[in-house]
């Protein structure tokens, strides 16, 4: 694989994401298969996906300066998502492109919302931590999805060195989310992680047991919202109510949009209300690209939730 090393030139970079970029196709079914089942689609869209790229577009559609940092291949899925990123005004200076190609998702919505996806990310291995020349980024708050650990664990180290907020998108366990659950400022997990963690289906438990190590730490629970710990202070957040549609790039959504509402300085409800917005207005339309809401739109929704 060919591996340039792609420098940004210092700029005010609200968020860095770090992570995962894939090409999405999502197909419309009537329902899941079953084995040796065959079915017909409904519809097909096809968009750019993966959790820090979802990430790292929310913060821009939000009004904050965002990059990317990952790897994109030099086949033609990789080439539409980098497009796709430019038009979105995220950064792609830290962006790797070679003869890999670009991780593919399969994603198969039902009527009411629930997804299955197939993700292939063939034989690449993780970009090593040189890969990137990360020495002219000073970002407000670096948001990790874990899926690049190599880059993540120095880059991790090197913020806390310097006082930069960090957050772990941990959508799943595996090595990645692993390796930097207790290393990142905020903890902020799927439920499927608490009870991958935990080995229980308990989040009220996971939630204590992993605020005994991590300073921040937040569960999203889906249509039951979210529970959190933070320090000795701990609550919870019913979810905003909407007809959902497709539930995919929802967690994106939520994470990346907390990332920014922590760039932006604003107090811990709020960064917990203003993500959830963002997540749950996600849902109301399929495919994870185009669910992801502007500002407007969130600002909007939570001033009629006051009301």
């Amino acid at each position: 694989m060919n591996t340039p090393s792609p420098k940004i030139e210092s700029q005010n970079i609200h968020v860095l994401c770090v992570g995962h970029a894939s090409y999405d196709l999502i197909f419309s079914v009537p329902h899941h298969p079953e084995a040796d089942e065959k079915i017909f689609a409904e519809s097909l869209m096809s968009c750019g996906g993966g959790p820090a790229a979802n990430a790292a577009v929310t913060v821009a559609r939000l009004g904050y300066n965002a990059a990317f940092a990952g790897y994109l291949g030099n086949d033609p899925y990789g080439q539409i998502h980098f497009e796709e990123l430019q038009r979105e005004n995220v950064s792609t200076d830290l962006i790797v492109r070679g003869a890999s190609p670009t991780p593919l998702s399969a994603i198969l919505i039902k009527p009411d919302g629930k997804r299955a996806l197939v993700n292939y990310k063939g034989a690449r291995a993780p970009l090593p931590a040189d890969s990137i020349d990360f020495s002219d980024v000073t970002p407000k708050v670096i948001l990790f999805d874990g899926h690049e650990p190599a880059l993540s664990e120095p880059l991790c180290a090197w913020a806390k060195s310097r006082n930069i907020p960090t957050v772990l998108d941990a959508g799943s366990l595996h090595k990645g989310t692993d390796a930097l659950m207790f290393s990142v400022d905020f903890l902020v997990c799927s439920e499927k992680f608490a009870r991958q963690w935990l080995d229980d289906d308990d989040p009220a438990q996971a939630l204590n047991r992993l605020a005994e190590r991590s300073p921040t730490v937040v569960i999203t629970l889906g249509e039951n919202g979210l529970i959190w710990k933070k320090g000795v202070e701990s609550g919870n957040l019913p979810a905003f109510p909407v007809k959902a549609v497709d539930t995919t790039g929802a967690g994106d959504a939520f994470h990346g949009a907390f990332a920014a509402a922590l760039a932006s300085g604003q107090n811990w409800q709020d960064i917990l209300r203003y993500a959830s917005a963002a997540g749950a207005l996600c849902c109301t339309k399929e495919g994870a690209r185009p669910g992801i809401p502007d500002r407007e739109t969130v600002e909007l929704f939570l001033k009629n939730q006051k009301q």
